[in-house]
């Protein structure tokens, strides 16, 4: 049982295609929090982990996914159809609906503390209680985080050339 517990986590850490999409997610929220400590002069933990800003993590994670998928099984398999199918849908879905989440939340979170100075509700709301409003991207942070996912999978493909 040992040998193929052991044998299992070897070919799950050389997939470079999981590989390729989980470094194109670390780096690129590595960056997001570098560029947020170099902006407001602050770390925040949460940066490294969170959702919305600069640049785009879920779309580093799936075209780096793409890529490497295209570059591994080849642009005409159904493999990487798949995968350039669902990096659009993620795409689609983070400059859409995800972003327009984040815009009725600043709004709804501006209209409580505004009831809040009318005297109209009696109760604070703490951060928790706040509605998160860094959820989607705008198309830069989007085509940052895309680009930064093709690199990091160019870069590790045992299929480019410069290897």
């Amino acid at each position: 049982m040992r040998n193929h517990t052991v044998e299992l986590f070897q070919k799950l850490f050389s997939n470079y295609i999981l590989i390729a999409a989980l470094s194109g997610w670390l780096v690129a929220q590595i960056i997001k929090a570098i560029l947020h400590l170099v902006v407001t002069g602050e770390f925040q933990i949460e940066r490294l982990f969170g959702d919305g800003g600069m640049p785009s993590c879920h779309s580093a994670t799936v075209c780096a996914l793409a890529t490497a998928t295209g570059l591994g099984c080849g642009v005409d398999s159904s493999h990487f159809a798949l995968a350039f199918v669902f990096a659009t849908i993620v795409i689609n879905d983070a400059m859409g609906v995800r972003r327009e989440t984040g815009r009725q939340a600043k709004v709804i979170n501006e209209m409580m503390d505004l009831f809040k100075e009318m005297g109209k509700s009696g109760k604070n709301m703490s951060a928790q209680e706040t509605l998160k409003e860094l959820v989607g991207h705008t198309p830069l942070q989007v085509l940052v985080g895309a680009t930064i996912g093709i690199i990091v999978a160019l870069a590790e493909s045992p299929f480019f050339p410069i290897h």
